[in-house]
């Protein structure tokens, strides 16, 4: 074993397997990888086996395919065979709910070059024929839905991983990581000590124990997961042709064909979780005692689905634990707060993943970023409140979901009210209906006196949408109240700030007393942040983003982080309100002395000014599109203020509004949003922020040099009117436009002041142009649209401005 490597791979699954390979495979060879017994021991050796490309977000889905199309690879590789079963899989719907979300996943995988299909109850019967479609009202099927051979497929990536260089030590139990002050790392094993510039943990079932070893809290929870495997089927066996998977989400079931049997696998109600205070070192080829009890509903359905289980008999059954973390996505890359410290766990897909995520963190490390937005696995979506406790729940809500319809309007109840501001008794009392984002309790609207406290999910237009429409228009003819907090704040200062944000940001950073809009750019010129920059002083600025992106960004400011400069995150500690509407400015008026009138305190602006009895920073702009003011102070003045602000604005029709209503008037503008229209998939060019961003100013900022090679790109952001029935656009519904698809939506919701559907997509450059018509596929319907440059709102900012 060598005592120095350039990388250091903790845990021998596919997982670890995958990121070795694909570290080789990207040029570098001075890699290890470190096992505590036997490759595949844990979770992999004992997994189902099977990969689809089925996901809710779409760059998570690509990678999925990717991983699909890298098994012929591995196997012209080295020789070896994954065991691949390429035998096509669909998906049944037995309600309108579900088979709205299988269209929904038709439509985005159009513009992804997936060939999926809408299959009817005759089609399904036809190639899965042991399904009784009784109840059926359709199905989706994918060509690449398959099956392989678990440790085959795991030592396929070993053997092309040592091919490239890489050494694999087994029986090799890693006792410590110890930091060095270089950011190098000391991994301690029972056989010696490695120094090693990066640390990769793909622990697997002990990625939380490898975690604590550097002092980190991964959010992840094992949980017990049990399928069953058929003797010999008649119907099986006599087929001329490979059955295809069958998933069945009312029956939480996946179905497969293993040898001449069967093979269905349950994600029950009942579920377990598993080693809650840690996982025992000594596990690694055992299973847990069979638990038919848990599954006995799940059996009973599934023989009413597939009537042939019922005759058949149960050759064995495989009960073993796979690790999930909350959202039951995987947990890749740099873990924010460590420096060469990487994360590959929580793949509990790991043969549907695990190329993808190999991939994804090879190019991390060897070039800096991942080549596609991949925020929806990145360790840093769960910032550093998440606690063990928060943990557990939310993984066995997944789990319980894990069949269960999607909806984009969902918000799912487990381990909440969690975080809270100072105004959520208040808000509550006042008919809330919450969502959360990164923890935080937020107001979606506010219900009235005879209107549920539940907002039913749909892919539809829901129950929220007379509310959503009040709150809309008491911001365009009065005056709205919003709360600040689910906003990122940092606050930058030293002799070098200004320097500093000259660097990292692409835009102008302003003058004292002045605010801007900036976006923030990666290397490859892609955005990574869209900012409010505010000065308050040449050495202390505001930047305002995402809260749901604090470690995301906190991440990137300490990896630029040099000279004199301070950054610290205000975002649970400095909140407050937004106020907007035509008497927005005479609201403010009423409680500060301060002159705030049009000419005195300008669009753009920011001043410490007193309100009510606070000293606040107060900013002229809103993302509303109208008159508007955002008014930031301490987390224990909040209260204070509200009161201040509700006394005086009682005669002024002051009402609150959630982000239901925040969504819609966003889109009278044509703003966009943040990992909607702007996001690490995206160039300044392609969205229209390159009109922020400065060129000529006397700065190095990253990404210049790949912003400025695409200032012409071949597709536009553009928005569009639909011509919608009772569904809007979500995002990524494709955009037809000569009798195919050449775009696809970002975004979309109701102009509820406008009383007509708005859409946000991409489509060609030269086709970009005002009244262009095109077809937008909601739902599997086609709705014509009509492209258009002119805001539905203050089409000339007259009253933003003025």
């Amino acid at each position: 074993m060598k005592t120095t490597t350039r990388v250091c791979v903790i845990g021998g699954g596919v997982v670890g397997c995958s990121v070795l390979y694909h570290l080789t495979k990207l040029g570098w060879s001075d890699v290890m990888l470190l096992e505590r017994s036997e490759l595949t021991s844990g979770s992999t050796w004992h997994a189902a086996g099977g990969f689809h490309t089925l996901n809710g977000d779409t760059n998570m889905a690509a990678l999925q395919g990717y991983t699909i199309r890298l098994y012929r690879e591995l196997e012209e590789l080295t020789g070896m065979s994954c065991g691949l079963h390429h035998v096509g899989g669909v998906t049944l719907a037995d309600t309108p709910e579900r088979f709205d979300m299988l269209k929904a996943e038709r439509a985005k995988h159009r513009f992804m070059g997936l060939e999926t299909e809408i299959l009817g109850p005759d089609e399904i019967a036809r190639i899965a024929p042991i399904t009784n479609t009784d109840g059926i009202l359709g199905g989706l099927f994918d060509p690449l839905d398959g099956h392989l051979d678990p440790s085959g497929t795991t030592h396929a990536y070993a053997k092309a991983a040592r091919m490239g260089g890489a050494e694999i030590v087994t029986h090799t139990k890693v006792l410590e990581t110890n930091p060095r002050p270089d950011g190098t790392w000391d991994v301690v094993t029972d056989k010696g000590i490695i120094h090693a510039e990066h640390v990769v943990n793909a622990g697997g079932l002990w990625a939380r124990e490898v975690g604590a070893m550097a002092g980190i809290y991964l959010p992840l929870h094992p949980m017990e997961h049990q399928y069953i495997v058929t003797d010999d089927t008649p119907e099986i066996y006599e087929r001329d042709t490979e059955h295809p998977h069958v998933m069945d989400p009312a029956g939480e079931s996946y179905l497969r064909q293993e040898g001449r049997g069967l093979c269905i696998g349950f994600y029950e109600q009942p579920c377990k979780p598993w080693a809650v205070d840690g996982t025992p070192w000594e596990f690694g080829h055992e299973l847990l005692p069979d638990d038919f009890d848990k599954i006995e509903d799940s059996i009973a359905f599934a023989y009413k689905r597939f009537p042939v289980l019922e005759r058949a008999g149960v050759k064995s059954v495989i009960h073993g634990p796979f690790t999930f973390a909350p959202d039951g996505n995987p947990l890749v890359g740099p873990v924010p707060g460590l420096r060469n410290y990487w994360s590959a766990c929580g793949v509990m897909a790991g043969f549907s993943q695990g190329g993808g995520v190999g991939l994804t963190l090879a190019q991390w490390m060897v070039d800096g970023e991942p080549e596609r937005d991949v925020f929806a696995m990145d360790v840093a979506r769960f910032g550093r409140w998440i606690t063990p406790g928060y943990t557990l729940p939310k993984v066995v809500e997944n789990y319980q979901n894990r069949f269960s319809v999607s909806y984009p309007n969902e918000e799912l109840p487990a381990a909440r009210p969690f975080r809270t501001t100072p105004m959520y008794d208040t808000f509550d009392g006042m008919g809330a209906v919450w969502g959360q984002q990164y923890g935080l309790e937020v107001v979606n609207y506010f219900a009235a006196a005879d209107e549920p406290r539940y907002e039913t999910p749909s892919f539809r237009r829901s129950n929220a949408f007379a509310a959503t429409a009040r709150e809309v228009q008491a911001v365009r003819s009065a005056v709205g109240v919003n709360e600040l907090q689910n906003f990122g704040k940092y606050r930058i200062t030293g002799g070098d700030a200004r320097a500093w944000l000259d660097h990292i940001m692409a835009g102008l950073i302003p003058k004292p007393g002045r605010l801007s809009l900036t976006p923030m750019l990666a290397p490859s010129g892609r955005i990574i942040g869209d900012f409010t920059v505010s000065c308050l002083s040449e050495t202390e600025f505001q930047l305002t983003a995402s809260y749901g992106a604090q470690d995301f960004h906190l991440r990137w400011f300490d990896r630029h982080l040099t000279g004199d400069v301070r950054v610290e995150n205000l975002s649970d500690t400095r909140t407050g309100f937004q106020i907007a509407g035509p008497n927005a400015q005479h609201l403010l008026q009423k409680i500060t002395r301060s002159d705030v009138g049009a000419d005195t305190f300008r669009f753009m602006d920011v001043a410490r000014l007193t309100v009510g009895m606070s000293t606040a920073i107060v900013q002229r702009v809103s993302y509303t599109g109208d008159l508007g003011y955002e008014i930031y102070v301490d987390a224990m003045e909040q209260r204070s203020l509200w009161q201040t602000l509700s006394r005086a604005g009682q005669d002024l029709g002051l009402q609150p509004f959630g982000m239901r209503a925040m969504m819609s008037l966003r889109l009278d503008k044509f703003f966009g949003s943040w990992m909607r229209e702007y996001s690490p998939d995206y160039t300044p060019a392609e969205t229209g922020l390159d009109r922020f961003v400065r060129f000529k100013k006397n700065s190095d900022f990253i990404g210049r040099t790949a912003a400025e090679a695409a200032r012409d790109p071949a597709r536009k952001l553009c928005a569009f009117i639909v011509d919608a029935d009772d569904a809007d656009v979500n995002a990524y519904e494709p955009i037809w436009l000569d009798g195919k698809v050449q775009g696809y939506c970002t975004s979309g919701g109701y102009s509820h002041h406008a009383k007509t559907s708005v859409a946000l997509g991409f489509v060609p450059t030269e086709r970009a142009a005002d009244g262009l018509q095109v077809e937008i596929e909601i739902l599997g319907q086609m709705r014509p649209a009509r492209l258009v440059t002119t805001p539905l709102f203050d089409a000339d900012g007259t009253r933003m401005r003025g």
